[in-house]
């Protein structure tokens, strides 16, 4: 159901700048200032898929299946498939997670165990990847609970990331989905078979990049959308209604999106009259 964080969610995501209700703290913060749009163009990323903390939030036609003990016919694990991680594996036979040295994937390793009606999964072991398509990053540190439940033809999915490497606080989301039967249903096809393509005429070695201090265009979504540039810096509190107390003491920039709005009803009413 994309009308959940919509603008988030689809092309081309968060404008950067936009760290509004994310916990980050000033590691994040210079990393996200650093980064660069272009750098999905590099051929080492085109390639690379969602990880499993932001997985869940851009599927396409998601479908959940079941792989059973031959013998006991007993559920060994739960089958996610249909999101941009390819599919993920959630076991329910108790086993444990892996050791810290073990290695990381972009699905992570998940276990699942029901809380009454409740499926709650937890993932280790995730390779490092975004929480916000702009540059907010998560480590290979991080861990993600997730809680599954289904209300008649509807499915929610609240997530919790945790990451003592760039996040201050727990940062808790949710996705919902409603039961299709007769969608026709196709995996997310080409990071299998992915083969990366030059796009941009660009120098041997060149990595998209700004240096700290010079990225201009993180300033952009202050002026273009009316919010004061201290709170477009995110951060724990800006997740809190009490963070409104704060915003009324600041400047608050007039939105140019607004003004483009305005110019444009303008021009309507202008023509009208003629």
């Amino acid at each position: 159901m994309y009308h959940e964080d919509e603008l988030e969610r689809t092309d081309p995501g968060s404008p950067a700048g936009d760290y509004l209700g994310i916990p980050i703290n000033d590691d994040a913060r210079l990393r996200a200032d650093t980064w660069d749009g272009d750098l999905v163009s590099v051929l080492q990323h085109q390639c690379i898929p969602h990880s499993a903390v932001y997985a869940m939030r851009a599927p396409s036609a998601l479908k959940i299946s079941t792989v059973n003990d031959p013998a006991s016919g007993e559920i060994v694990a739960y089958i996610i498939d249909g999101t941009y991680t390819g599919p993920r594996t959630i076991w329910m036979d108790g086993r444990p997670h892996p050791s810290q040295f073990a290695p990381h994937a972009w699905a992570g390793f998940s276990t699942g165990a029901w809380q009454g009606d409740t499926l709650r999964i937890e993932t280790t072991h995730i390779k490092s990847g975004y929480l916000r398509r702009n540059g907010i990053a998560f480590s290979d540190e991080a861990k993600l609970t997730e809680f599954l439940d289904l209300h008649d033809k509807y499915l929610t999915l609240t997530t919790i990331a945790e990451d003592p490497v760039y996040l201050t606080e727990p940062l808790v989301r949710t996705e919902s989905w409603v039961w299709n039967p007769y969608q026709v249903f196709s995996p997310i096809a080409g990071y299998g078979s992915c083969l990366p393509t030059p796009e941009i005429p660009r120098p041997y070695g060149w990595v998209p990049h700004h240096l700290p201090g010079t990225n201009t265009v993180i300033q952009e979504f202050s002026t273009e959308y009316g919010v004061p540039f201290e709170a477009s810096r995110g951060g724990a509190e800006t997740m809190y209604p009490e963070y409104r107390k704060k915003l009324k003491q600041m400047v608050i920039p007039r939105a140019k999106v607004f003004d483009v709005q305005f110019e444009q009803e303008h021009k309507k009413q202008a023509e009208a009259k003629q």
